[in-house]
């Protein structure tokens, strides 16, 4: 198996780790980035390369179904054996062990000595004292001191401890971290867009315990008969195009309401998995699901974490959490490319996306922090859109917002996006454009001009232009009007209403002095580092902004350079 550019890089950032330092990585790949080609890849060097005896731990029978395949794709030359209860196997004496925690935690010493132990989904481990990871790790150490430990996840963090990296704890840096953005743009995952609930929700009611929204009064809030009738038309109306929707409910009760809602009111069939569904049951309706006979499935809180059905197209998040890891497994159903989509539909029903940020950006509360702070996000309330807090004007319908302190706060599901990356495309008429000879500060008389220019527009924006081609006649060049300009070498907005625009990437336009002429300019904006709310951190977000250009010279004789 070949690996991806990421996935080597990974591999040898631990190896590099592990040469270097005497505590232990973790590794960082988004969901569905391929985290499992990575471990079997080190278990297959750790054994044929180093002759060492590796252990994956894993807390899901499908995680351990998944290596399993894995490394049988990738080194079929290697014992391995699996120990599991839910797999029904119990190998103890292979050089390379897959084991589920549960069927392992008071089994350090049965099954002998371990070189490496290779966690996947690593923020499981609690950084306390406590839990099954921490007791059976604390006595493979007995049984080995010079043990190494590496971490797998896609979200190092934990809710209400925060990072799951630091001195104290069993893993103790990120040796490597691939972002969501970069593995979408290189064609890795697939992309996500969002549509927007209408019904507004207050969940300013609800109560926190053990750091989660109270559960009976988040399904008492989410399950009123109002409100589930119009997300179930919502989600039919929205997923109309779509192969696969997973629904997330709220609970047992609402999740019965949404499936009875949806075959009452729609005549549509949905399956149902809690955790008290059969295992038979569950395989069943899971197999239909991936087949494609069944479209539409709705779990209360099971499916996600080492749920695997790449032909998910839609997910709908009916419920609110408090978690931004539950947030993001939840949303990362969708991250896996399959050849029957384009793309995956988040539908946040539960405000998620408001209270967290985009996925690819979290914002994790520090440990033991209350404050919810200002929502990284707010919402336009003519179209829905959710978008940055510096934003005056909505960049998708042109609604102006007051003043902050005359906006009105609402609770409302929205239209979220999803990816702090997303692509806006806006257009604005220019009303008037001036050019002028330019001469540097402090340069020489006979110094190379330059030919400056300013244009405005009802919007607000000033669009300053700087041409430095020595083909301009009133510049000194040879050419005569018309004159084309291709890329001019500096070009910048300034002052706009929507926070500072860096990077233009290109433009182009025709100009006259005898005639008018349209333009575009395509322009990159970076984070505004004075905004806490800015919705973007660390990340860039393209836009493309399309002006009608009106142009019109006012060329003064006196500087008609070289123009007879």
């Amino acid at each position: 198996m070949q690996l991806r550019p990421y996935q080597q890089a990974a591999v040898d950032a631990v190896y590099n780790h592990l040469r270097d330092r005497d505590d232990n990585p973790c590794v960082v790949i988004p969901t569905a980035g391929g985290k499992t080609p990575c471990l079997a890849t080190i278990c297959k060097d750790a054994v044929t390369r180093w002759q060492g005896r590796v252990l994956v731990l894993a807390h899901v029978k499908e995680l351990l179904q998944q290596t399993a395949d894995k490394l049988t794709a990738v080194c079929p030359e290697v014992d391995f054996g699996i120990y599991s209860a839910g797999l029904k196997r119990r190998d103890t004496n292979n050089a390379v062990i897959i084991a589920g925690i549960q069927s392992i935690y008071k089994r350090a010493c049965e099954l002998d000595r371990f070189d490496l132990i290779i966690v996947d989904e690593a923020h499981l481990i609690s950084p306390d004292g406590e839990g099954m990871y921490q007791q059976f790790l604390s006595d493979a150490k007995k049984v080995n001191p010079h043990l190494r430990i590496i971490g797998f996840t896609a979200t190092p963090f934990r809710l209400k401890d925060g990072p799951i990296c630091a001195p104290e704890n069993i893993l103790n840096t990120i040796c490597y971290e691939v972002g969501i953005k970069e593995l979408i743009r290189d064609g890795f995952l697939c992309p996500l867009v969002s549509k927007s609930g209408t019904d507004q929700i207050d969940f300013g009611s609800l109560h926190i315990r053990a750091g989660e929204f109270v559960a009976d009064e988040v399904e008492a809030l989410m399950d009123s008969e109002s409100l589930v009738e119009s997300v179930c038309r919502e989600i039919v109306e929205h997923s109309v195009n779509r192969n696969a929707v997973l629904i997330f409910s709220s609970g047992v009760r609402h999740g019965n309401h949404i499936v009875e809602t949806l075959r009452d009111k729609h005549g549509i069939e949905c399956g149902f998995v809690t955790g008290e569904t059969s295992s038979e049951d569950r395989d069943r309706l899971l197999q239909k699901f991936r087949s494609g006979s069944l479209k539409y499935l709705c779990n209360v809180n099971v499916l996600t974490t080492g749920f695997d059905a790449p032909n998910i197209d839609c997910v709908a998040l009916v419920r609110p959490t408090t978690s931004p890891g539950l947030f993001y497994q939840a949303v990362g159903r969708g991250f896996r490319l399959h050849p029957s989509k384009q793309n995956c539909l988040v539908l946040d029903f539960g405000g998620n996306v408001l209270r967290h940020g985009p996925v690819d950006c979290l914002r994790i509360k520090p440990a033991g922090s209350q404050s919810t702070g200002e929502a990284p996000a707010k919402q336009c309330p003519k179209c829905n859109a959710l978008i940055a807090m510096g934003y005056a004007n909505c960049p998708e319908c042109g609604f102006t917002f007051p003043p902050p302190e005359k906006q009105n706060h609402e609770a409302q599901a929205t239209q979220a996006p999803i990816l702090s990356g997303q692509v806006t495309n806006t257009r604005y008429e220019v009303t008037d454009t001036h050019y002028y000879s330019h001469l540097k500060r402090g340069a020489a008389d006979d110094a190379p001009r330059s030919m400056r220019g300013a244009t405005t527009n009802p919007s607000g924006f000033a669009l300053n232009t700087q041409v430095t081609h020595a083909n301009v006649p009133w510049l000194g060049g040879n050419s005569d009007p018309p004159i084309r300009f291709l890329q001019p070498p500096r070009k910048h907005l300034r002052g706009s209403k929507e926070g500072p625009l860096r990077k233009p990437s290109r433009s182009s336009f025709e100009a006259s002095p005898e005639r008018s002429t349209t333009g575009s300019l395509t322009t990159r904006s970076g984070r505004c580092p004075n905004r806490a709310t800015n919705i973007f951190p660390m990340s860039l977000q393209t836009r493309r902004f399309h002006f009608e250009y009106v142009i019109r010279f006012h060329i003064p004789a006196s500087i008609r350079l070289g123009v007879p």
